[in-house]
């Protein structure tokens, strides 16, 4: 099972203080844009990560299989917004033989990169996508949340509602 990471961001009173004019609906639609926007930061990371792993001898590409994904899951079980990070395709591959399906092919050798085997060190490449942007990751969500707020409570004002 993966390690969840969490943390906590401080320093957000204006963008708290806009929060209570606005409604929840409108909260919920723009926190997810900005949350879609800080994941990509994530996701782009560990592409980087994982092209240093790839090998270009073969067909198969775990760079081009990372992708983020929503995560209704736990949207319905909590009601917050979340994103998932991670590699396409999944670990078990459907087709006997194994075939090399070329760059957008599953690629379920990721997994043995990321957590290591009794024979092989672990060299992963999506936890540090996290761990090391962690910064800009928040700074992107926090930029793009209060973006978004200012947009629906100016669309309001022109059409003269509640945001």
């Amino acid at each position: 099972m993966a390690d969840d990471i969490k943390f906590s961001i401080t320093g957000l009173n204006t963008l708290l203080g806009k929060l209570d004019s606005i409604k929840q609906e409108t909260r919920r639609k723009t926190g997810r844009a900005a949350l879609r926007k800080a994941a990509n930061l994530v996701r782009d990371a560990a592409k980087q990560n994982a092209e240093r792993l790839d090998d270009p001898a073969t067909g198969r590409s775990i760079a081009d299989n990372v992708a983020i994904k929503w995560n209704t899951k736990h949207f319905k079980r909590t009601g917050d917004p979340a994103f998932r990070v991670g590699v396409r395709h999944g670990s078990k591959v459907e087709k006997k033989g194994n075939p090399d399906e070329g760059v957008a092919g599953p690629t379920p050798h990721w997994r043995f990169w990321e957590l290591g085997t009794e024979k092989m060190r672990a060299q992963p490449f999506l936890r540090p996508a996290l761990e090391d942007n962690i910064n800009p990751v928040t700074d992107t969500f926090i930029r793009e949340f209060e973006k978004g707020i200012d947009r629906a409570i100016k669309r309001a004002k022109k059409k003269g509602g509640a945001a």
